[in-house]
């Protein structure tokens, strides 16, 4: 990770890379969460500021790779039945940018594709902010905060993307995270909602 004033990096060689910069910067202007990066500049809309503090992050941030592996459904709020029908094992590969700000913590862009519970691809592009709290004397860190993203998923508004607030959390080091999602419980109705999903961040 690093700060705003290290030297830009050079262009990832990825192939794929230049599509998942489009989505993740699509789905953070659209949502329009970043903090403004010039926001005393009244010459630049919430748009426009929005946009230029995304390209910054993708500009000046470390490349990280996504591994996914466990989606955990709330044994309380799905019937045994249901669980039995589901997909836990939630596979899947992202890749994104992580910015460690000038008040060290992280903002993050990044594209995801997983497996869903209904063993359908699940597509995903948004933006991270973690404040992060180092453990003193072990390396360690703890990060706390929210993803909003636009998700893709089969079962939901026939593919077409929508738009998904989430807490996150992670735990590790400024290199390597293991990272823990959150689907609330939607209603008070059985199956649905109430989903952890644990995920790994590795920067490059």
């Amino acid at each position: 990770m690093k700060t705003t004033s290290q030297p830009r990096r050079q262009a990832d060689s990825f192939t794929f890379a230049p599509m998942l910069r489009n989505a993740a910067l699509a789905a953070a202007a659209t949502l329009a969460i970043a903090p403004a990066a010039h926001a005393e500049d009244n010459q630049y809309s919430l748009w426009q500021q929005t946009r230029d503090h995304a390209a910054n992050i993708w500009n000046q941030g470390d490349g990280a790779l996504y591994l996914s592996g466990v989606a955990h459904h709330g044994r309380s709020t799905y019937t045994r039945e249901k669980l039995n029908e589901l997909n836990e094992h939630a596979w899947g590969l992202g890749y994104g940018k992580t910015l460690r700000n000038e008040q060290g913590n992280d903002e993050s862009l990044y594209g995801f594709v997983i497996k869903d519970s209904h063993r359908h691809p699940q597509y995903m592009a948004g933006y991270a902010y973690e404040w992060v709290f180092p453990i003193a004397h072990t390396g360690l860190e703890l990060g706390l905060g929210g993803t909003a993203m636009l998700m893709s998923r089969q079962d939901y508004f026939h593919s077409v993307p929508f738009p998904v607030p989430l807490p996150l959390a992670s735990i590790g080091t400024q290199k390597a995270k293991i990272m823990f999602a959150y689907v609330p419980r939607l209603s008070a109705n059985k199956n649905n909602g109430d989903v952890l999903l644990i995920f790994g961040r590795i920067e490059m």
